[in-house]
Formats: structure tokens, C-alpha cells, sequence
């Protein structure tokens, strides 16, 4: 296996916490020799992260919607997979590259929207990208983002894509996107599921009310937040986007087969399956269960991508095994913003990574192509 030869090792964030938990390294250390407390998987930022923010952010980052099963259920549905690895194979060299709407990607794993990372750490979203680009995943920029499109664009590097809410306000929409266009970005993922306001308990306990407010441009609350939670849009909203956009539009938020169904009709680009982390509507399958048979009925002419519940790369060979082209991660890559920053942010997607091509050499898998579900174990 071709391994990368420099991993930035997360450092200096943590250098006011106890002990100095993360000392920094030499870039050229081995990723499988990590410092003494530093995190050698994904969920160890987790705890870390969770030190660092003060209790009102850290819930709106960890919460679900209602009783959180569906938040839950997002990483018990991953760990029931089994997998049934195949030896004898030549694995010396492991390609993990693909091609998502003519654009190259080198790994299928990309950064999802998180709005308000004003929040989480002082440098916000562009601190994120140039933790994106340096992995060499691909970021996609929230709606509701802390600082300018253009801005985060430019320290992602020009892998960035972005993520719409659609505005009651529809000539602000047409702006958002046309100004996401201009940035750079070479996708449109517009976000459908969430037409009126989640039942989350934690906000409730903490005294917070929609319409959600976040650190905004200069630390105001900015009006998006207001006007993003819109019942009317459908799919004619869909198709009036399209008819103005110049980048491969998706849709993002769906579970059931049907609406992956109508937009293969409708000819859009991709499907993201999403249950937006668990946040919106309790008791909906993982996305991982939900993802065969939108695959199934989305056929050869819209890209599937998942989101949600992605820790290990082991999932990431799952969900392509079941006909995901790439995945998205949330929470993960949030954690190592807090924790360390961009450096931060690439040591949790070059863990992704490491785990991914690790997970592909020891089931015999060269490449995404040779990934498929006769590396799982049947269903009992």
C-alpha cells in the first residue's frame, strides 16, 4: 500500500489544556506512531472537543431530535455490518480516486455543511477548509456560514462545494447561489429536509428558540436563519433553481426510495442520503439501512452520496460496498476544529483515510471498484 509520507499531527489548540494533551511533532512522523494523548482514531476528539466549548455550543453540535434513537441508531446500524474480507490478493498499491461530476477527487470522503463554526473556534470555516484542502478532501460550505463564501472558498482551495437553503425571500436565493458560483464552488447541494422546525429537547433545557440564531457577521444574528425554515419549497423550487444554476445540483435530506425516484427523473445530478445527523425526525432509519434501496431506484444516472454516523473508515468501505459513491462527515471533522484547528480538521480526514485504505487492503479491495457487497456478510 502507497501510504502518504506527511501527516500534520494536531498540536497547538491544546496547548492551555492539562498536561499539553497534544504536543507537536515532526510532519514526517509516522501516522501509526502518534505522540503520547494524542487521538489515534476519529471518536477520541470527541471528549476533547467537548472540553473546550462552553455547554450551550456543545449541545447544538452532539444533539438529536426528540429522544435521539435515530441519532443513535446513525452508528448502531454501522457496527451490526459485518464485513467478510478476501486474501491472496495482490495489495500493494491501493487507489481510492473517483470522479464525482467531472471533478477528480482523490478519496471518497468530503466535508459536509456545519453553519455557525464562528462558534466553535475563532477563525471559523475558512480555519476548516485549509483543514480540508490539506487533506485533500473536498468542503462544503454551509448557508449558514460564519464568514463570506468567497472567503472560505478561496483557503479550501476551489474544493468547495455548496449547500443551499432555499429563502422564503427567492430572489436572496438566486443571490446565494449566484454569489457561490462566482466563489468557485462546483456544486449545489440544497438541503430538503427540514421545512418546518425540529423537536430538540436539549435546546428546550437550554432556554433556546427558533428561528436558530449563531455567531454571524460581526456577531449578529443574521436574517438567513430567519427565513431558511421554508414550508412551501418543492420540487418545482428544485427545477427553478436548476433552471439558473450552473454547477451539477443535488438534493440533500432524503431517506426513501420514492423521492430518489423523482429525481432521477428529474434529472438532477445526485441524491445525498441524509436524516440530517439525526437532528430533524426521530425514529427514521440510519442513513446506512436507508441507503441500498435509494441506490437501487436512483439506478446509473444520479450519484448517491451518504451522510451521517461516519467514524471509521471501515464505514466508508461500507457505504460504498452498498453503492454510495463518497460520504460526507459532520461532527468528526467539527471535533478536530475545535480541538486543533485546520490541523485539527486533516488529522481526522487522514485518519478516515488511513483506516480506509487499510480497511480496502485487508479485504482485498484495490480499488472503489472492486468494492462491493460480496465484501459483507449476508443478513441472517
Amino acid at each position: 500500500m502507497k501510504r502518504r509520507q506527511a501527516i500534520t499531527l494536531v498540536a497547538g489548540a491544546l496547548g492551555a489544556l492539562p498536561g499539553g494533551l497534544l504536543p507537536r511533532v515532526s510532519l514526517a512522523q509516522s501516522p501509526s506512531a502518534p505522540p503520547s494523548g494524542a487521538p489515534v482514531n476519529v471518536l477520541e476528539f470527541e471528549p476533547l472537543a467537548r472540553q473546550r466549548l462552553p455547554r450551550e455550543v456543545w449541545e447544538y453540535i452532539a444533539q438529536g431530535a426528540a429522544d435521539e434513537l435515530t441519532l443513535r441508531r446513525n452508528r448502531e446500524a454501522f457496527d451490526a455490518i459485518r464485513l467478510r474480507p478476501r486474501v491472496l490478493v495482490d495489495v500493494s498499491r491501493i487507489d481510492t480516486r473517483l470522479e464525482l461530476f467531472g471533478q477528480k477527487l482523490d478519496f471518497p470522503i468530503l466535508l459536509a455543511p456545519v453553519g455557525g463554526q464562528g462558534r466553535m473556534h475563532k477563525r471559523a470555516e475558512p480555519e476548516a477548509a485549509r483543514g480540508a484542502s490539506a487533506a485533500g478532501a473536498t468542503f462544503v460550505i454551509s448557508t449558514f456560514a460564519s464568514s463570506r463564501v468567497d472567503e472560505i472558498a478561496r483557503a479550501a482551495q476551489r474544493r468547495a462545494w455548496f449547500q443551499l437553503y432555499v429563502q422564503r425571500d427567492r430572489g436572496v436565493t438566486k443571490d446565494l447561489v449566484q454569489r457561490a458560483e462566482a466563489a468557485g464552488c462546483t456544486a449545489l447541494c440544497i438541503t430538503v429536509d427540514g421545512p418546518v422546525v425540529p423537536m430538540r429537547d436539549r435546546e428546550k433545557r437550554l432556554g433556546i428558540r427558533p428561528p436558530y440564531s449563531g455567531a454571524s457577521r460581526g456577531g449578529r444574528v443574521s436574517p438567513l436563519y430567519a427565513d431558511a425554515i421554508d414550508s412551501t419549497v418543492t420540487w418545482e423550487s428544485v427545477a427553478w433553481i436548476r433552471s439558473f444554476a450552473k454547477t451539477p445540483v443535488l438534493i440533500k435530506g432524503i431517506t426513501a426510495p420514492e423521492d430518489a425516484r423523482r429525481a432521477a427523473a428529474d434529472g438532477l445530478a445526485g441524491v445525498i442520503v441524509s436524516n440530517h445527523g439525526g437532528r430533524n425526525l426521530d425514529t427514521m432509519p440510519a442513513t446506512i439501512e436507508a441507503l441500498p434501496a435509494i441506490v437501487e431506484t436512483a439506478g446509473d444516472r444520479t450519484a448517491v452520496l451518504l451522510d451521517g454516523g461516519v467514524r471509521r473508515g471501515t464505514d466508508v468501505l461500507k457505504a460504498i460496498a452498498l453503492g454510495a459513491r463518497a460520504v460526507l462527515i459532520g461532527r468528526p471533522y467539527i471535533w478536530g476544529l475545535v480541538v486543533d484547528g485546520a490541523a485539527g480538521v486533516q488529522r481526522v480526514v487522514d485518519i478516515l483515510r488511513d483506516e480506509l485504505e487499510t480497511a480496502m487492503g485487508l479485504c482485498g479491495a484495490t480499488s472503489l471498484d472492486k468494492i462491493s457487497r460480496q465484501l459483507l456478510w449476508p443478513e441472517r
